[in-house]
Parts: structure tokens; sequence; C-alpha cells
């Protein structure tokens, strides 16, 4: 008899999930075509959002309805919703997809999420008012941005307890992690600037003055630019090596969402007065598509998926070899 082998592969598009907050709605953006392909009911004022590391979930704060839509990006409907604590605004999926972390901001603590169970398993005191989370590369540590503390509290994920406290600037609003876990950027919306902590000493190393009351923020997959939303309708690009605002993009009104796709090459941010979506090309730091979406769309968070990958189906000279090899088969 004659084995043989035949693999056969689809391309996949990237999907991403903007959270509309006044109609209580995710819209679903087809990065390939950048369309509205779906329309995904959730709970009340949908806030943050986090795709889950192999992309096979959707985790959506309700901010309105204090709890969490999971969505299944398979068939992009809501599977399960887990009550968590009083106003919940960021959320984050660890990168060993094990938990997810949220912030509840009135309640000023942090709910922990088990994935296998969909269960609160844990829940942490911190700051005053978190606004939102973000998780190390090796998912051992817990970063939260305490709005009204001015600091942000470090959570050690293995005992959920608080073992650091860093202070950044006036009213830290969002975080994003560096690719390498190196480095945690943080909004400082009254401050107008961006603190960098370094994940080894839990201290500010560096801090970026950008526009007016930046908003949203997302480290690109290779860690060399940063992306900053702030309220003068503006993206503002910082290199990281040098700590500097090198580009400033104009986008749609009031942007706060921003997420940059996991091959680096756009960049999209949710603009709340537009009810659009800005797609910029990061090779021209330009505005290269608009979306329109739901009513009042923010999506803090990383929102962007890949696809879930379609039924492959063989080509024409892949065909002729299952038939050759059939034959032999049938020859032996």
């Amino acid at each position: 008899a004659i084995a043989f082998a035949l693999t056969c592969t689809a391309a996949s598009a990237q999907n991403a999930y903007i959270a509309n907050y006044a109609d209580h709605t995710v819209s679903v953006i087809n990065t390939a075509t950048n369309t509205v392909t779906t329309t995904v009911p959730v709970g009340n004022s949908p806030y943050g959002v986090s795709v889950s590391p192999n992309g096979s979930k959707v985790y959506v704060t309700n901010s309105g309805s204090d709890n969490v839509s999971v969505i299944d990006t398979a068939t992009n409907t809501v599977t399960t919703t887990v009550a968590v604590g009083d106003g919940p605004h960021g959320v984050s999926v660890s990168p060993d997809s094990s938990k997810v972390y949220v912030t509840n901001s009135f309640s000023d603590n942090v709910s922990v999420i088990d994935t296998a169970t969909n269960t609160v398993t844990n829940t942490v005191a911190v700051g005053y008012r978190p606004l939102d989370v973000t998780v190390s590369l090796d998912s051992s540590k817990v970063y939260v941005a305490n709005y009204v503390s001015n600091n942000v509290s470090v959570i050690n994920a293995a005992n959920n307890t608080v073992t650091n406290t860093v202070t950044v600037g006036s009213l830290p609003g969002t975080l994003s992690a560096s690719p390498d876990g190196l480095k945690v950027y943080v909004t400082n919306s009254d401050g107008n600037t961006v603190s960098v902590i370094n994940t080894a000493t839990n201290t500010v190393t560096a801090t970026v003055a950008v526009g007016s009351i930046p908003y949203g923020v997302s480290v690109s997959p290779n860690g060399l630019k940063v992306y900053v939303t702030g309220s003068s309708n503006k993206v503002y690009v910082i290199n990281t090596a040098t700590n500097t605002v090198t580009d400033t993009v104009t986008v749609g009104y009031g942007p706060y969402g921003v997420s940059v796709s996991p091959d680096g090459s756009k960049v999209y941010v949710a603009n709340r007065s537009s009810g659009t979506v800005s797609v910029i090309d990061t090779a021209t730091n330009t505005v290269m598509d608009t979306v329109n979406v739901g009513i009042n769309p923010i999506s803090y968070g990383n929102f962007i998926a890949p696809a879930p990958d379609p039924e492959a189906v063989p080509t024409l000279s892949q065909w002729a070899m299952i038939g050759l090899g059939l034959l032999l088969a049938g020859l032996a």
C-alpha cells in the first residue's frame, strides 16, 4: 500500500469587534473588506473588548448591566453571560487563556473569571475607579489603571494579591503591554501624557507628551510603535525607541478604542461621536477606509481576532493528487 498526505489551507480574514455603547451591540468588521458582516446584541452599554489568544472567544464588558458577554467567534453569538462587579469597563484575557480580568470601576476591584467554567473565582481590591487592565506576557502579572488614584496596581496572578503600586500621571485611563512583556504604556487623560512602565522594576522610565486628553492606546505587534487616541480627533504615533511622537493622524470625531491588526499593517480606531471606525494604513499613517458601525462605539482593548478558517476545499491539482493516490493504492 502507498500512504500519502495532503494538506489543504484556506486563508482567513481577521475580524474586528466594536462595542457600540449606546445601542448595546457589537459590530463585527471583516478587516479584509472593511465591511460589517454581522451585529451581535450584548448587554447594556458595552465598553471594553478582549479577544482570546486563539481567536475563539471575545469578552465584552457591559458597564450598564454589570456583566460580561462571551461571544463565540465561530458563530458570532453570545454563548454565556458572566455577572461581575459594579460598572465593568476594562477587560483582558491572559496570554495563557486561563483567566479573564475585568475592572469594576464603581466597586474598585477586579473580577477574575475562569475561562473553563465562565465563573468568577476571585475578586481583587485595587485603587479608586479602575478603568482598564492588561496582563503580562507570561500571565504572571496583571496591571490595572486606577483613574482617580493616579496609579497602576500590579497584581500577582498566582495568588491574586496586589504586590506593587506604580504612580503615573493624572487620571490614567487605559494601558497596553508591549509584545515582549518589558513595558506597559499608560494614557494619562488629565496630564496629556503617556507613562512608560518598566515591568522588571515596576517604575516609570519615560513620560511621553501627546495631544489633549489621550484615551485609548495600543502597541504594534513588533513593539516599535504605540498608537494613542486623543480628544482632538487625532491618533498619535509614538516611536518606542525614542519615546517621541513621530506622526499624527486625523480620524473621526471622538476617537476612543484603538487596536492594531495582528500583522501590524492596519490600525482600527473607534470614533465614538462619529459612529464610525477609521482604518489607518501603518505604512503611510493615513486613513485608508472608514466603516460605519453602531451608536457611540468605544471598544477599549484588544478587539481584533483572526476569523475562523472556512472549510478547506482542495484545488484541481490537489484533487488530481488524491485520484492518483487512490489509483496507486488500489493497484498495490
